[in-house]
């Protein structure tokens, strides 16, 4: 099976580019070992699976780079605790996928590297910023892959290429170990091939871990158990505010009709209001700024990554590592956090931003009495094209509208193929309250065992 992911890499990469590395001697070491666990019956289900990760969770001995060039040289003493993890159900780590860098963008097009190519129209984007983990996986070079999501940087990406993507409750998996962008907002999760493996991976990285500060002390469920494909009587809310205006209309149709498919196995469905859906924009782009400007003044060019060392002074070989370890979209973002957080600013802007993230949270939480669940599309377009919105920063940042509050209130939501619109991938997303990942799951379970969207897989040539 390694040597299969491995051969469909050489064949297919240099026009898909989503690997930043190709990790073929630890794989094939990985494999043997596992297949000697197979012979022995030490197995687990995930023994022996080829799996991708994203370049921001630190693998020992690995470089981690985080598509950046001031993460060019940087290579972890440790590994993540997902990694610990998956290392001891006998993972075989295929590679690091390429990413936006530090995670910020919604296309992968702000790579350092190089830009990833979406399997199902190589002319446009995957989404981002966990493009390469699931361009990999919707064109059968890994089996599945692990994401990061921020805003939405796994189930956009998972959407735009008709894949399975679950970011769980903020908490539910250990962040130590990943790369911090903002850090009230980042989760890891899978990104898979249908939900059965979501919540095949969700087992193995679930869980409290004493060296995550916000890691959540719940048990953790099989999630396998809920895969019972049975639906009826569940309440799904249809919040009306995620069909935003300007979304395009072969989209909602596409997802209307998912819906109807849900209502058809079972489901009680019913329009539902989140009045303040339309401040979560506002709201993120003022908190994860904020948040990133903080993280990433640990790159100084003093303890590691890049460095600059050709100026009169300290204080000049700081300004120039930053100058020019970071991209364009980095420093965009460090700049508005920072300003959101300067005196003078600090109340008017990042105090009001948490006040409404409250009040987002408290309408989830309201509208969670009333239903088992919410379904809304993952974005409000099909995959654009590679160079459409680079120029425009908030046309990109729009693309998330549809997968940024669900971050701000910390619940969990999947994004599951569902259906196509003009040849190209529609996402659509279900959400739960916090720590009911066995709902979404059930939910997405049943949709996917009724459909076939989930089964197509892109041709290239």
């Amino acid at each position: 099976m390694t040597e299969a992911c491995l051969e469909r890499v050489r064949q297919i990469e240099p026009k898909l580019g989503a690997f930043v590395r190709v990790t073929d001697e630890l794989a094939l070491k990985q494999a043997q070992k596992a297949d000697g666990l197979l012979s022995e019956g030490k197995a687990s289900l995930l023994t022996g699976i080829p799996a991708l990760i994203k370049d921001n969770m630190c693998i020992q001995d690995i470089p981690t780079t985080c598509s950046s060039r001031m993460l060019e040289n940087f290579v972890p003493p440790y590994n993540a605790t997902v990694i610990e993890k998956l290392n001891d159900r006998g993972m075989v780590t295929i590679g690091k996928a390429n990413m936006d860098e530090f995670a910020m963008g919604s296309s992968t097009e702000n790579s350092a590297l190089f830009v990833t190519h979406n399997p199902w129209d190589l002319s446009r984007v995957p989404g981002g910023s966990s493009g390469g983990s699931a361009a990999a996986v919707a064109a059968d070079e890994a089996i599945y892959a692990l994401g990061s999501d921020t805003g939405g940087s796994i189930r956009q990406p998972a959407g735009f290429c008709s894949v399975s993507g679950l970011k769980p409750t903020y908490g539910r998996v250990s962040r130590y170990g990943l790369v911090a962008f903002a850090s009230s907002l980042d989760q890891i999760g899978p990104l898979t091939k249908d939900v059965t493996d979501c919540a095949l991976v969700m087992n193995a990285i679930a869980g409290y871990d004493s060296r995550d500060s916000t890691s959540a002390g719940q048990p953790v469920p099989d999630y396998t158990k809920c895969l019972t494909g049975d639906i009826k009587g569940l309440r799904i809310g249809i919040p009306r505010e995620y069909f935003v205006e300007g979304m395009q209309a072969d989209v909602a149709t596409a997802i209307r009709v998912a819906i109807s498919k849900l209502e058809e196995l079972g489901a009680q469905v019913d329009e539902v209001s989140l009045p303040s859906t339309e401040y979560a924009l506002a709201v993120y782009y003022i908190i994860a700024p904020s948040e990133a400007s903080a993280n990433l003044a640990r790159y100084d060019g003093v303890k590691y990554g890049f460095s600059y060392q050709e100026g009169q002074n300290m204080w000049e070989n700081m300004e120039k590592t930053r100058q020019h370890g970071f991209g364009p979209e980095v420093k965009r973002r460090i700049m508005l956090g920072t300003y959101a957080l300067s005196a003078g600013y600090y109340d008017a802007y990042y105090v009001k931003a948490q006040k409404v993230r409250t009040l987002i949270r408290r309408e989830f939480d309201e509208v969670f009495e009333k239903f088992d669940a919410l379904v809304t599309p993952t974005s409000p377009s099909v995959p654009f094209k590679i160079g459409e919105k680079t120029n425009d920063p908030l046309q990109m940042y729009l693309s998330d509208v549809c997968t940024l509050p669900i971050n701000i209130a910390g619940v969990p939501a999947i994004s599951i193929p569902g259906g196509f619109a003009g040849g190209l991938p529609v996402g659509m997303q279900i959400i739960a309250k916090p720590f009911a990942e066995e709902t979404i799951l059930k939910i997405a379970h049943v949709f996917q065992e009724a459909t076939e969207w989930h089964k197509m897989r892109p041709e290239i040539q």
